[in-house]
């Protein structure tokens, strides 16, 4: 029988501003940008949810629901680095880790339970250190299997801690909501709410011929999960699918070298975070929202395997000269590589050595001294200001609310 811990840490990005901060203890804090800026949250202390702030909701939104806020722009260097201390500790328990983005992860502890205790002493031991040795609370949920660890460790947060007993995790799932559940979306909950279920107990009580029809292979999956099953193992090498920046422009811009300087830095931008994980793009996609939130992707290949700003940003004006409509204003811009490898089967002739050295020290600068340190000549007068960008997640946080 395997044992699942899920770590997740709480409201990560503002819980370490307070960390760095005392002095914000107790206030609600707001990470992603200033109150007018048209970005939207990245991370809410528990004190700014009880106004109603959450992720991914537009900044000035945020403004008005807590007005007394403390809004921060984040650091993501910071937040890096308390990540990877966490990430020491949890394997320090075991080799099997899944970090699933910067502030939480599955463990498996299933082989470990004779060095360290059961999943419970585990859960604990991990609880104390990442709290005594980095100062930060994380929640955790222990299970048989990764759904009900996750659906365990959200359940009583802040700083949760809760155990499903083996056996037991159909009636633990039971009583709670079916949007708890992993796959069930505001869609899906009101295609289920017209067979009378909101929980996941009325859920699983359904004969699965009526899922089946209804949802096809979806709805079997669907019933496995709602009984508790997952067999799903935890994955110890997790490679972004996509990486992705994007910029919100203060007003919107109906400027093409203004378009054109911004979608130059964006490439920088992704071009470093592709080198930091090792990875490499075939593919790249544009992403142009006009005023009024109307939003068009676009894509195209490479020319070869890369990890460079130039044929990334040559690949993306390319997209942007072909969509972007004369005129007509735009409110963000941004790049997201896709088609990932892995950046070390690149021949010598994709990725010169030379080259990799330089842009791997330019990284290093920025990192250190921030990411004007070092910049190209045409971006002194036309840099725009930069926005935050979190993780490498492509569900993390990072882009505006599509109903704002």
């Amino acid at each position: 029988m395997r044992t699942i811990l899920h770590a997740d840490l709480d409201a990560f990005y503002a819980s370490v501003e307070v960390l760095d901060d005392p002095s914000l203890r107790g206030k609600p804090v707001i990470v992603g940008g200033r109150p007018g800026d048209r970005g939207v949250v990245s991370a809410a202390s528990y004190e700014a949810r009880a106004f109603g702030v959450h992720s991914a909701m537009p900044l000035r939104t945020a403004a008005r629901r807590c007005p007394d806020g403390v809004f921060l722009p984040g650091r993501p260097s910071r937040y890096r680095d308390l990540s990877e201390q966490v990430m020491r500790i949890f394997a320090d328990y075991t080799p099997l880790v899944e970090p699933i983005s910067l502030d939480e992860a599955f463990l498996d502890v299933s082989g470990s339970i004779a060095a360290f205790g059961d999943g419970t002493a585990i859960g604990r031991q991990i609880k104390n250190r990442v709290l005594d040795e980095v100062g930060l609370v994380v929640s955790v949920g222990v299970a048989t299997n990764k759904l009900c660890a996750k659906v365990a460790s959200d359940l009583r947060k802040p700083d949760a801690f809760v155990v499903v007993p083996p056996g037991e995790e159909a009636a633990f799932l039971a009583p709670l909501p079916i949007r708890r559940l992993w796959g069930v979306g505001p869609q899906l909950q009101a295609a289920l709410a017209d067979y009378g279920v909101t929980t996941i107990g009325q859920l699983a009580g359904m004969p699965d011929g009526t899922l089946h029809r209804r949802f096809g292979r979806h709805g079997d999956e669907l019933a496995a999960r709602a009984r508790g099953v997952d067999p799903s193992s935890v994955h110890t090498i997790h490679q972004a699918k996509s990486i992705g920046h994007e910029h919100t422009f203060d007003t919107d811009t109906v400027d093409p070298k203004r378009l054109e300087a911004t979608l130059l830095d964006v490439a920088e931008s992704v071009a470093s975070r592709l080198r930091r994980h090792d990875l490499a793009a075939g593919s790249v996609q544009l992403k142009l929202r006009y005023e009024g939130f109307e939003t068009l992707t676009r894509q195209a290949p490479l020319p070869r395997q890369t990890r460079e700003a130039q044929p990334i940003y040559d690949a993306g004006l390319a997209l942007l000269r072909k969509t972007l409509v004369a005129g007509r204003g735009v409110r963000l811009v941004g790049l997201t590589a896709i088609n990932l490898s892995d950046a070390q089967q690149l021949t010598l002739f994709d990725a010169p050595d030379r080259t990799d050295r330089l842009a791997r020290s330019i990284d290093v600068v920025r990192e250190r001294f921030g990411d004007t340190a070092i910049t190209r000549a045409r971006l002194l007068t036309d840099r725009p200001r930069r926005r935050f960008d979190f993780g490498e997640r492509p569900d993390a946080p990072g882009s505006e609310d599509e109903g704002a």
